[in-house]
């Protein structure tokens, strides 16, 4: 790699860095707002509800290929962070 490419890529991972550190921040957020869902759901069996999952992952899907974006990438994201947040909720889930 050329000295300049080296130049240009270590530019870029900066930038990649510093979009990691928002997204972490909208995960922390993301997780505040599964934390208030979760006090609303009076049983466990509440946790999965897959007619809410499909709904978000068309909508997903819809998006991303309006935005130019693949979907295979938006969409193995989204089903690996709502089944995060599914194991997330069962380990911190409180009631009967």
């Amino acid at each position: 790699m050329s000295p300049k490419n080296k130049k240009k890529l270590e530019e870029i991972r900066i930038k990649l860095d510093k979009l990691d550190n928002r997204l972490l921040a909208l995960i922390k957020y993301r997780t505040s707002l599964v934390k208030e869902v979760l006090k609303l759901k009076e049983f466990k069996k509440e946790i999965v509800d897959q007619k809410r999952i499909n709904f978000i992952l068309n909508k997903i899907r819809g998006k991303s290929k309006r935005l130019k974006i693949d979907p295979k990438i938006t969409n193995r994201i989204w089903k690996n962070m709502i089944w995060s947040f599914i194991d997330y909720e069962r380990r911190n889930f409180k009631k009967k």
